[in-house]
């Protein structure tokens, strides 16, 4: 998952470009995330932000910051809303976790479905392990042009 959000979707991001990622509990979201971060070079280390919601993580280069947020906890559409996620929208890279309800801020949207496949027996030394479908769909004239390397 590290390496898709840093060798296939990061190379493809700017500033302004947001991408809703979901799938189940320990599908890999937050995973890809850090994988985004690092190709995007930002400051910090990017961890889940359930319980802060959302997270900047400043660019330490010419690059876009990259703004991660976690809609789990959010209960309405209302509660996105307030989080003010438009205002840096133009400047970001925006990441929104568990973000079907974020489809409303922009038009111009990646969306990745991470699918994990589930039962059988738990790998204790590699549990994070595990093969994962993503289907990737984009949505406006933005990702038109954008042909996403495959992995």
């Amino acid at each position: 998952m590290r390496r898709l959000g840093s060798a296939v979707i990061a190379p493809a991001l700017r500033a302004g470009d947001l991408v809703i990622l979901t799938g189940d509990l320990g599908a890999g979201k937050t995973t890809l995330t850090q994988g985004l971060g690092a190709a995007l070079g930002v400051r910090g280390d990017v961890a889940s932000p359930t319980f802060i919601i959302a997270r900047t993580h400043p660019s330490l280069g010419d690059g876009p910051d990259l703004v991660h947020v976690d809609a789990y906890r959010l209960g309405s559409l209302a509660e996105l809303d307030d989080l003010d996620l438009d205002t840096s929208l133009d400047d970001a890279v925006t990441v929104v976790e568990w973000g079907d309800a974020a489809a409303t801020l922009s038009e111009d949207r990646l969306h990745l479905t991470i699918l994990r496949e589930r039962g059988g027996e738990v790998d204790m030394d590699d549990p994070s392990g595990g093969e994962r479908t993503v289907r990737i769909t984009s949505h406006g004239a933005r990702w038109d042009a954008v042909d996403l390397p495959e992995l």
